[in-house]
């Protein structure tokens, strides 16, 4: 019987075999019984054979350890997605009371800059709870202001500062900024030098800086780890407590599998890591601590994926890792954030390179100077372009940063890149990051942009946006109350909470804040010039457009003129004044430089020249012309470029003077080396200043006896132009001050004492002009005798003392009056009284306060820390006083400087006395000869000198016979 036949009788089944064909549907089902057989069969085999090899891996006995690290490895950096219903902050300090600020006009920094909110605000526990309408007392242990519709914004972030480690005043033992050890060093880290001693931290405070990123310096390559800090001192008192979001291994070097927060590196290029070479040297060096990062990447991503893939034979070492180059890696992983120093194009194109070939982002360029003239390469970055955080104007004191401009930010913006505003504090001071913003402003950025570059932006770059650089509910509790709106000169905070807690701005009891703004002018954001030509043609000429003027001789009329502001024997006065109805038909007709009528309406038709200049000031005035002191304007085209300027100055103390000097002290005299239509002079020119006086120096030299001034125009084209030369020689400078740390790089031996230094000062004032001594002492009996002005750079009141002391000494013995006059003057204030009784001049430089050195630690800043500033102490004690600025770059802006003095005086410098501290007290300090310059004016559209919405459109010299026009 056949085998199909015995199935089938098995089966209870009689079968008859037959030939018939087989159906079609049979044999597809025959074939999938097969395959599913097959199927199942080779499952079990391979699951079987699986359990036999997984049953050979020797599991290590952290293997869950090592998983979870390599998963960590892929996590970004970021707050869980329920961040903001959080009910406490993680930096509340138990105690702590609630705060309710009504009736507030709130900038939230929502909808890209443009939400505000009128109403209130509730801060507890260290968040914010609500924004708009808060109920009475929803919380116990409330306190409450009431805000009167003042301006309340987030806290300021200041993005690059180096705070804590360029510690004030500055000193040896806490000079922390830079290492010398080499141009990589990633290791370093900024929190382990964090000096919370700083005297800076109350300062930026008081300027509503509650947070800030903490760089290293730019002397290195890859200079190390920064940290996002608060300004506020913890009650723990520690530089870690101060960390916004400490990474979090940050206090030990093991695994922590919570999930990563967001880090940040530093990294320079260009002229300030010339130390470890040159350009093509830094590039190499990137390349090569990049390239040894990428190859431990690797190493741990080959590890991680025969872990996960539970190849744990095939595992022989531990987890790769390279404890120096860590911070690269996470670089490389996308979980650092990157600021890099650059400047120039050169420089800005390396990095984008880097960036590509090693496949990271940067995430910020600082200072940038030229990114504004390369925005497409900025774009090729890898991962998208990164944001610019620059200076608003502090440029042209090195090569790179030559083509700096005050349009950048607002160019850079209609490129869509987005701009932060910074101080790389104590570069400029830190207190007063906002002008920064403010003066972005007034050249072009947007109110919501100007704003937000001090706020939001930093924020979102840092990956911080959501709990700092905005108020909605959630956030950090970081809040300031502005007397003013934040865009005018002269905001200040009238009240400062981080996390929650009112801190402690004044150093005096009852503080007075914001009187003299009480005008609803003061509440709105002030109106600015529209500089669409200026950016246009700046961007026509790679960033150094022509600043040549069209010189008038013929005569010009100014129409729609609403003042005339003149010099007179008690300063600036009025001369012409158009009432509110008569503004706009206020006329000025100047001929050969000179006003030859001012009136309203045809008053002055008679005597309009002919083939003159119709210029509308639109409701400007004129006013008397600025004077810049303090700086190496017109003796140097770039500070640190020694080949542009004068070279290095001789000390006696230090130096020998060459035999052929015949001349023990070495006196040199500041028109010998006078340089015309350098940059900086030329833009401060076109900004109203239109005279200099500056004495011999040279930067990073502190000489004791620093030389003879001389004071000159601006705008002339050279020397031997008529007029150029106001006065050769104006007075007679000298330094006495103990050195900055950054002066005394070949040791504190090379610097004399401050007695050594008065004791030559004495000799040399009451000497009889000895031969020996050359012309250094024929100069100084003439300051003894009065007929110069001496003016000594000191910044202590101990040393003012003793210098006061020593003019008493001169006088007695010589019978004469002495001119003399302190510089700089940072502690002044302490000696007003005793100033003013001696009849000593002051030149406040810079005209706000700062404590740099030992000997300027002393300073009154003003409200919200002090009710004085410097400046109305001095005055009310009956001091002449002027102001001046310490970097050429910075003398256009002296009008800004002014617009401070008298937004921060609470009501007492008034605006004509705020322009005399720049005009006749400088005339008078420094001895500027009325006979050699009858006094330039400059016409002004749109408003006056000290207001944001003015431009200068008009130039005017009675001693030149013209008017230039710009």
């Amino acid at each position: 019987m056949s085998s199909k036949a015995l199935l089938s009788e098995s089966l209870g089944e009689v079968v008859i075999p037959t030939r018939r064909r087989k159906s079609k549907p049979l044999r597809l089902l025959c074939i999938l019984a097969l395959c599913l057989v097959s199927l199942v069969y080779t499952f079990y085999w391979i699951e079987s054979s699986n359990n036999l090899w997984a049953a050979s891996q020797r599991l290590p006995l952290d293997a869950q350890e090592i998983l979870m690290r390599c998963a960590a490895l892929k996590a970004r950096p970021g707050p869980p997605s329920n961040f903001l219903e959080r009910d406490v902050s993680d930096r509340f300090e138990e105690g702590t009371p609630a705060t309710i600020i009504r009736n507030a006009t709130i900038w939230t920094g929502g909808k890209n800059g443009t939400e505000i909110i009128y109403g209130d605000l509730l801060l507890d526990k260290g968040i914010v709870k609500t924004i708009g309408e808060v109920p009475r007392a929803p919380v116990d242990n409330v306190r409450t202001i009431d805000a009167r519709g003042a301006w309340v914004t987030p806290g300021l972030i200041d993005f690059h500062s180096h705070i804590g480690l360029y510690s004030l005043p500055t000193l040896h033992a806490s000079f922390n900024l830079n290492s010398n050890k080499g141009p990589i060093l990633p290791w370093l880290r900024t929190i382990d030098a964090f000096d919370t001693h700083d005297d800076s931290l109350q300062l930026v405070m008081a300027g509503g800086v509650t947070s800030m990123q903490v760089l290293p310096g730019s002397l290195n390559a890859i200079a190390g780890q920064a940290f996002m800090m608060k300004s506020r001192k913890t009650a723990e008192r520690s530089p870690t407590s101060m960390v916004i979001e400490p990474p979090r291994d940050l206090n030990g070097s093991h695994f922590d599998p919570s999930g990563p927060r967001w880090r940040y590196l530093k990294q320079s290029v260009g002229e300030s890591t010339d130390r470890y070479g040159n350009r093509m040297d830094i590039m190499w060096s990137y390349r090569q601590a990049y390239k040894r990062a990428s190859q431990i990447k690797t190493a741990q991503d080959a590890y991680c994926a025969k872990a996960e893939a539970g190849l744990w034979n095939s595992i022989s070492d531990n987890f790769p890792e390279g404890f120096q180059f860590e911070a690269l890696v996470d670089v490389l992983r996308g979980r650092v954030k990157v600021s890099q120093h650059v400047y120039e194009t050169v420089d800005i194109d390396a990095i984008v390179r880097l960036s590509n070939e090693f496949q990271f982002h940067v995430d910020s360029i600082h200072h940038a100077a030229e990114a504004w003239l390369v925005p497409d390469v900025l774009k090729r970055m890898w991962g998208g372009p990164p944001a610019i955080a620059l200076f608003s104007d502090y440029y042209r004191h090195k090569r790179e940063s030559y083509r700096g401009s005050v349009h950048a930010p607002r160019v850079l913006a209609d490129c869509n890149f987005t701009v932060i505003l910074k101080t790389d504090h104590p570069e400029l001071n830190g207190r007063y990051l906002l002008y920064e913003a403010q003066e972005a402003y007034h050249y072009g950025l947007p109110l919501e942009l100007a704003l937000a570059s001090v706020t939001t932006a930093p924020a979102a770059v840092a990956g911080l946006s959501h709990r700092v650089g905005t108020l909605r509910p959630g956030m950090d509790a970081d809040v300031v109350l502005w007397d003013s709106h934040p865009l005018r000169l002269g905001a200040t905070p009238v009240a400062v909470w981080v996390d929650g807690i009112a801190q402690p701005l004044g150093t005096e009891i009852d503080v007075l804040v914001g009187k003299g703004k009480e005008a609803p002018e003061w509440r709105e954001p002030p109106k600015v010039p529209d500089w669409k030509r200026e950016r246009q043609e700046a961007l026509k000429w790679d960033g150094l457009p022509p600043l040549e003027v069209d010189r008038v001789s013929d005569g010009v009329v100014f129409t729609n003129v609403s003042a005339v502001l003149v010099r007179g024997a008690e300063g600036i006065q009025h001369m012409f004044r158009a009432s509110a109805v008569d503004q706009t038909k206020g006329v000025v007709i100047v001929h050969g430089g000179k006003i030859t009528c001012a009136g309203v309406d045809n008053a002055c038709n008679s005597l309009v020249p002919n083939r003159a200049r119709l210029v509308n000031l639109e409701g400007g005035m004129l006013a008397p012309a600025f004077i810049s002191f303090g700086s190496n304007l017109g003796l140097q085209e770039i500070p640190y470029e020694p080949s542009t300027g004068d070279g290095l100055h001789l000390d006696p103390f230090a130096d020998d003077i060459p035999e052929v000097l015949r001349d023990s002290g070495g006196i040199v005299q500041a028109a010998d080396a006078l340089e015309f239509q350098t940059r900086n002079a030329l833009l401060a020119y076109r900004a109203g200043v239109t005279v200099a006086t500056s004495p011999p120096c040279a930067f990073f030299t502190e000489p004791t006896f620093t030389g003879l001034s001389a004071t000159f125009r601006t705008g002339a084209p050279h020397a031997l132009a008529e007029g150029a030369v106001i006065q050769r020689i104006s007075a007679l400078h000298c330094v006495i001050r103990r050195p900055n740390v950054l002066m005394t790089q070949n040791g504190p031996a090379q610097t004399p004492s401050i007695s050594t230094r008065i004791s030559a000062l004495r000799r040399l004032l009451l000497a009889d002009g000895d031969e020996r001594a050359g012309e250094t002492a024929k100069w100084f009996v003439k300051a003894a005798d009065g007929a110069l002005p001496l003016v000594v750079d000191v910044g202590s009141a101990d040393v003012m003392a003793a210098l006061l002391k020593l003019k008493e000494e001169v006088e007695q013995k010589r019978g004469s009056r002495m001119r003399l006059v302190f510089s700089g003057a940072a502690e002044a204030h302490l000696l007003a009284k005793e100033i003013g009784r001696a009849r000593v001049g002051v030149i406040l430089t810079p005209s706000r306060p700062f404590p740099e050195t030992w000997d300027d630690r002393r300073i009154l800043p003003g409200p919200p820390i002090s009710n004085d500033t410097a400046l109305v102490s001095l005055l009310e004690n009956g001091v002449l006083v002027g102001v001046g600025t310490t970097d050429a770059a910075l003398a256009a802006h002296i009008r800004f400087d002014l617009a401070w003095a008298t937004a921060e005086s609470n009501g007492r410098v008034s605006p004509e006395k705020a322009l005399g501290l720049a005009t006749v007290n400088l005339e008078r300090l420094l001895g500027i000869d009325q006979a050699f310059w009858e006094g330039d004016m400059v016409a002004w559209a749109r408003g006056g000198p000290l207001d944001m919405e003015s431009a200068v459109v008009g130039l005017v010299s009675s001693a030149q016979g013209r008017v230039d026009l710009l």
